[in-house]
């Protein structure tokens, strides 16, 4: 699905508070929001409830989701078009995995790759993190979305989220709406320093409002081969130039790729010039990041407004599931 073929949809994505954010995150998902906001209805929520399957210390976990949210409106997030809001604040997505668990088979979730991979880096297997996708997918329908943006290692969820759907739709009617996938192939998956996927779990991120030096350091990290100066370089097995498109024009990428192929031309140049292109293209966004550190109020109020209208729409699904599934409250019992 092409990003100009997408106007007036309800579109819903979420980011996880488990870390300081990188380029990872602006390229892969961030930079894609910001965009879909200007001619759709979106809601993007701040994952807290998600973040507990890795953090348990109360304190980070609260600066973490402010400093998400700061991160987002620093990056372009506009208060006015769409909505921003913790995912605790919208309490009936805790109940709308439940009912939805209860449609779900233990194979569907036994087969998420998301749970094997964090089992095998040592993270605790918990029934939070097992049960994850239920979470997920109740964030999903629980606002009746339609679209979703997703990176490449997460479309299976998306597709866990669709088969729950339909399958209790099955049991229960035709009560949620089945939400579409939405990736953009060519920066779906961010490498980070080391080659792979750049992610906080790996150790391999290049920081977006990390100080001069600390990007330096970050980048000086990139792993590279062992041929020669003057030798050609392959620019397509370089995790140097899959950076560097990301903030290059379409010029300044052809004038890296014939540097590499002509050789005479090191890592350590090529680095350099990742290094400029990255800071430069994040200035203006650390400066409005500095403007919202002083006005965290602003942040609140923005937080707030967004998790009223969120949580709006969610009661109306919330009646809906309710009845179909034969669930009544005192308050509306005749």
């Amino acid at each position: 699905m092409e990003q100009s073929k997408i106007v007036n949809k309800r579109i819903l994505s979420g980011i996880q508070p488990s870390g300081i954010l990188h380029i990872g995150n602006y390229f892969g998902a961030i930079r894609q929001h910001i965009e879909l906001q200007k001619d759709n209805d979106c809601l993007y929520f701040i994952a807290n409830y998600h973040a507990m399957t890795t953090i348990s210390d109360r304190k980070l976990l609260r600066e973490n989701s402010l400093m998400v949210a700061v991160d987002y409106l620093a990056l372009g997030f506009d208060a006015e078009r769409a909505a921003l809001f913790m995912q605790s604040d919208v309490p009936e997505v805790a109940e709308l995995a439940w009912m939805l668990s209860t449609v779900t088979p233990m194979g569907l979730l036994e087969r998420a790759h998301s749970y094997k991979d964090k089992i095998s880096k040592g993270i605790s297997p918990t029934h939070g993190l097992f049960a994850y996708p239920m979470l997920m997918a109740a964030d999903i329908l629980i606002y009746d979305s339609e679209i979703v943006p997703v990176g490449k290692d997460q479309k299976q969820h998306l597709e866990i989220t669709r088969d729950v759907a339909e399958k209790f739709n099955v049991v229960h009617g035709q009560v949620l709406v089945v939400p579409d996938a939405y990736i953009l192939p060519d920066v779906a998956v961010v490498p980070g320093v080391d080659g792979q996927k750049m992610s906080k779990s790996y150790g391999n991120t290049i920081e977006m409002f990390c100080t001069y030096k600390q990007m330096k350091n970050k980048v000086m990290r990139i792993v590279t081969d062992s041929t020669p100066l003057e030798a050609p370089k392959d620019p397509d097995k370089s995790v140097i130039v899959d950076l560097y498109k990301l903030v290059a024009s379409p010029e300044e990428l052809q004038e890296m790729r014939q540097k590499f192929l002509a050789g005479g031309y090191g890592y350590g140049h090529a680095k350099k010039e990742l290094l400029e292109k990255l800071w430069a293209y994040f200035e203006p966004h650390r400066r409005r990041r500095q403007e919202l550190e002083n006005n965290l109020d602003y942040v609140s109020q923005v937080l707030r407004k967004g998790a009223e209208k969120a949580r709006e729409r969610a009661q109306i699904v919330m009646d809906r599931v309710r009845d179909a599934v034969g669930l009544l409250r005192y308050h509306q019992a005749k």
